[in-house]
């Protein structure tokens, strides 16, 4: 039989996805290429916004008018919170748990032919336990934990994924291992909220996880998916400082550069503490790059208070920023706020801060013209190879297919953004 999986959202359900892609090509299914071709399609679907849900149910509904006769199967975040369960035309229903059993789950459905609903309180729920052999590019994500437990008032996280729930930490190093064996160059850390690994452990934390990691023989590059500014602990840091195999580069969400913001986000910190901890970064290493996440137009986002969020970006000079317009999601704190603005403004806001990220990603990757960087062919087109360099310097250089995947030392000439030439 054949399968086609539609992944959407975050880099969690990719790795998700990657994995069931493997445990059902390991159990003779055949991986089809368009939905139209499958026996089985499934849909990890987000929930992040009200946007994501419509994405999520269009490509339900897509699957289910191009191909009707398939085995349908559902889950993720949007499944875990959704109100009208009985209304997903869908044969197997799963919110955040039970992807790990997903041959089982296709194995009864095909016996009994009854429609399977499984979701579960995430609440008590442990860590379910995937692991991944091979990747499909050189840059191998791991997923080291679950959960949120940071509410903040836009989000809605915390309840599709539930509390935090750490990986074993025997079973993140023989995964890595495995990986570099197959040939992975990078090793990316993630989960909903990388940094907080372990608070649900005795004893152990993030900062003994990578202490742990960066030790394996034959790991070329760490890299931490995303990490909050108070997840950056003096211990974090000291391994960051000692580890060169840690990559130079960090995405560090700052939100909104207004405090009066921040504390309407319900964040755990203020533009004062953000800027000491990016300061205490660039001390022990000048040129890393930091890489950001900011909402604007949050409900009471004033121009006042846009404004502010702008000199804070200044002072900070991070090398890229990914801007997103607030959107609203209903069962969050959010949603209760005054003052929401319109669109119009919101469009405007976010181009400002769009272009200014552009001039701050040619600024930064000017600073290495002349330098000598490493970097790692990722893809080939027309006589060129792409790839990144451990702090996320694009590269274009005139090359050959054969020379793909394989660690290349380069001048860096020039900056046609958004490469490095």
């Amino acid at each position: 039989m054949k399968f086609y999986i539609a992944t959407l959202g975050c880099k969690v359900n990719t790795y998700e996805s990657n994995y069931i892609n493997d445990e059902l090509v390991n159990n003779g299914y055949i991986a089809a290429s368009k939905m139209e071709d499958a026996d089985i399609c499934i849909v990890n679907t987000c929930t992040v916004t009200n946007t994501s849900d419509n994405k999520s149910l269009k490509v339900i509904r897509q699957i289910r008018r191009n191909n009707p006769k398939c085995i349908l199967i559902v889950m993720g975040c949007m499944i875990q919170v959704y109100k009208d369960i009985e209304s997903i035309d869908a044969d197997i229903i799963i919110g955040n748990t039970y992807k790990n059993k997903i041959v089982d789950l296709i194995n009864e459905f095909k016996e009994n032919k009854k429609k399977i609903i499984r979701i579960n309180d995430l609440s008590s729920s442990t860590f379910e336990t995937m692991v991944l052999n091979n990747f499909l590019h050189v840059r191998a994500f791991v997923k080291i934990e679950d959960g949120c437990e940071n509410f903040c008032s836009y989000c809605i996280i915390p309840y599709a994924r539930g509390p935090v729930r750490s990986k074993d930490k025997d079973l993140i190093i023989d995964e890595i291992k495995t990986l570099i064996k197959k040939g992975h160059e990078e090793i990316v850390l993630t989960g909903i909220h990388t940094g907080h690994y372990g608070s649900d452990l005795k004893d152990y934390n993030f900062a003994k996880l990578l202490s742990e990691i960066v030790k394996i023989d034959g790991l070329k590059r760490l890299r931490i998916s995303s990490i909050e500014i108070t997840e950056i602990t003096d211990e974090v840091m000291d391994i960051i400082r000692n580890n060169p195999v840690i990559v130079d580069h960090m995405h560090i969400p700052l939100q909104s550069g207004s405090n009066t913001i921040l504390k309407l986000m319900n964040r755990k910190y203020d533009k004062e503490y953000f800027i000491d901890k990016i300061n205490q970064l660039r001390a022990i290493r000048p040129d890393i790059s930091i890489t950001t996440d900011i909402i604007v137009g949050f409900p009471g986002e004033t121009d006042e208070l846009f404004k502010e969020t702008l000199e804070t970006v200044d002072k900070i000079k991070f090398s890229k920023i990914h801007v997103f317009p607030f959107s609203l999601r209903n069962g969050t704190k959010a949603e209760e706020l005054p003052n929401h603005i319109d669109q119009v403004t919101k469009k405007n806001r976010v181009r400002k801060l769009i272009d200014i990220s552009t001039n701050l990603e040619i600024e930064y990757a000017k600073k290495f013209i002349g330098k000598k960087v490493t970097y790692i062919p990722e893809t080939y087109k027309d006589g060129y190879l792409y790839g990144h360099t451990g702090n996320y310097l694009y590269i274009k250089e005139k090359g050959d297919r054969c020379d793909l995947y394989t660690e290349k030392e380069k001048i860096i000439e020039d900056v046609d953004y958004p490469y490095c030439i």
